[in-house]
């Protein structure tokens, strides 16, 4: 019962975090929001800032179980097709996973107030995303299926315009077909150009070669 107590209390710390930031969230609120009182909520938690970091925790681990993480790498893709299905299925998760949406959001909001939450904007929206994909690049070149080029660089080239795209899609909702499109369409643009020449029709799915 307590878990799932807890469980309630980070999930209405996210809302109410993504949409009024840290220190906009009153935790009288907060309690109300749940029919609890305040001295009911620290029965669970201490204080904001433990909420706060516990929901952190909980996101941290949430994002690496479905995205993946360069601790945790997504199988490799086994052909350049397969390159493609997997950058729509995380495209498609990040932008439509309301948790995730909200945890961009939060970001956002706190990574000129928090140290935290600068480190893990720095990671989501830059660093971890080309750490990841500078992984799979480079196996996927040792594979024979991308040219060898520099893998890091290869990944910033890719990321940076997919990431673009998913924060249009937090600020215009409307536009989110028209992203995707678009992220399938570079995603195509960069296979046609860097595949290896021999593997550009691929099988578009994930053989044993991606099973790791």
């Amino acid at each position: 019962m307590a878990k799932d107590t807890k469980e309630r209390i980070l999930a209405a710390a996210l809302e109410m975090f993504s949409q009024k930031g840290y220190a906009g969230t009153n935790i009288r609120e907060l309690a109300a929001s749940l029919g609890m009182g305040k001295s009911s909520m620290y029965r669970h938690f201490s204080s904001k800032e433990e909420i706060w970091n516990a929901l952190l925790d909980e996101m941290i681990a949430y994002y690496a179980a479905r995205f993946g993480s360069p601790e945790h790498l997504p199988p490799v893709p086994a052909s350049p097709e397969a390159l493609v299905g997997m950058t729509m299925r995380l495209a498609e998760l990040t932008i439509r996973d309301e948790k995730i949406v909200k945890v961009r959001k939060l970001l956002t909001i706190e990574q000129f107030r928090d140290a935290r939450a600068r480190e893990l904007a720095t990671r989501h929206f830059l660093t971890g995303l080309t750490d990841m994909f500078g992984q799979l690049f480079a196996r996927m070149m040792d594979r024979g299926l991308l040219r060898r080029d520099d893998p890091a660089m290869l990944a910033f080239a890719y990321t940076a315009p997919i990431s673009a795209l998913i924060r249009l899609c937090d600020r215009e909702p409307e536009k989110t077909a028209d992203a995707l499109a678009q992220i399938e369409a570079f995603s195509r643009h960069f296979i046609g150009t860097f595949a290896a020449a021999r593997t550009t029709g691929g099988d578009g799915g994930n053989g044993p070669a991606g099973d790791e």
